[in-house]
């Protein structure tokens, strides 16, 4: 299922081709070339929108791969801030590194080679925004512990919540299971206010209230 219409997709890609820089344009051709998922230039501009929104200073990410969701956190807060990516392949580590290097967009970068809520609850402090997008399984377990680290005022945020509109239903695997659990777990949270963006796969940003 198409989220978003095809026609109105390559209209707002078109909009948003002002964006193009070299090494974004790689880090899109390396992802069409490896067939590894990314969250795409309209949800990347999101991404920005959303932490400039909040002046966001430090960012946590659940889920990097080599580093494109971070090429647009990174634009957003500047040499005074901190984004912390991870991931399990050091491979990954060395490639986002490279990209963000050669992006010169100026904030500070630490790379956390492991699993992700291994990394969280390593990490001290708390957070403007948590960003999630790792396996589909870990979702919830990722919403339980990304929202306790994010500073009242801050964003929790998450891809992939309409799954390709498979939690519409019938519901018969666990990753759709699990998002589905996620998707009402913070839209009935007291202490959040929510909205799933239907961008692309689906985008939640979560707003912590209290």
């Amino acid at each position: 299922m198409n989220i978003v219409d095809p026609a109105i997709d390559t209209y707002l890609k078109g909009l948003a081709a002002s964006d193009d820089t070299e090494v974004l344009l790689e880090m899109e051709a390396l992802a069409e070339e490896r067939g590894f998922p990314i969250i795409g230039r309209l949800c990347g501009g999101l991404l920005e929108l959303l932490a400039c929104s909040i002046g966001a200073r430090r960012i946590f990410e659940m889920g990097s791969g080599f580093g494109y969701s971070a090429y647009w956190f990174s634009r957003a807060i500047g040499p005074e801030g901190e984004v912390h990516l991870t991931d399990p392949d050091p491979a990954n580590e060395r490639q986002a590194l490279d990209f963000l290097g050669r992006a010169k967009l100026e904030a500070p970068i630490r790379y956390h080679v492991e699993d992700a809520l291994a990394a969280l609850e390593a990490t001290e402090g708390t957070f403007d925004i948590v960003y999630c997008d790792i396996d589909k399984s870990g979702y919830r377990k990722a919403w339980d512990a990304g929202r306790a680290r994010v500073r009242v005022g801050g964003f929790y945020v998450c891809d992939n919540m309409l799954w390709s509109g498979r939690v519409t239903g019938p519901i018969d695997d666990l990753d759709t299971e699990v998002i589905d659990d996620t998707n009402k777990a913070i839209a009935a949270d007291e202490d959040w206010r929510s909205v799933i963006v239907p961008l692309r796969d689906g985008v939640v940003a979560a707003l912590r209230l209290r």
